[in-house]
């Protein structure tokens, strides 16, 4: 296959990456650049194509971890994900048997149930997030 044809894939590729940050098409950019090196150097277009899919898939299974934590490791959490882990304080008893709750958190009021089936949480009691399921938190006891 010709060189330039690999250089276009790249391109793509890299522009594709580039634009959403979501570490997927760099790894097969990477393929692209070692199929490239082979048709300049003469290799068969099997061969080139067996190159490209193996060199992508090591990229992908060797770095993609270490390059995760690197660019995601920093991420702060926002909104939603910044609720889980914090602590709320029950101003309506959780009762899954009767599908009622609330909890407030940072000043605003959430619909939640208690993270055990027969559990019931009364008014007052501080919990803590554990999740969150649709538009409800999961909660349990705070202990202490």
């Amino acid at each position: 296959m010709n060189p330039m044809i690999w250089l276009g894939i790249i391109i793509v590729l890299t522009t594709i990456e580039i634009a959403t940050m979501g570490l997927t098409t760099i790894w097969f950019a990477g393929g692209a650049i070692a199929a490239c090196i082979a048709s300049f150097v003469g290799v068969g277009p099997v061969w080139q194509f067996i190159l490209f899919f193996a060199a992508s898939i090591l990229l992908l299974v060797l770095t993609r971890p270490v390059a995760i934590k690197y660019f995601n490791g920093g991420r702060i959490k926002t909104n939603v994900d910044s609720i889980v882990g914090q602590e709320a304080v029950v101003t309506e008893e959780l009762s899954r048997l009767y599908a009622r709750g609330k909890v407030q958190l940072n000043g605003m009021e959430w619909s939640a149930k208690a993270e055990k089936e027969d559990q019931v949480i009364s008014e007052g009691t501080a919990v803590e997030v554990l999740r969150i399921e649709g538009v409800k938190l999961v909660v349990r006891k705070k202990e202490g």
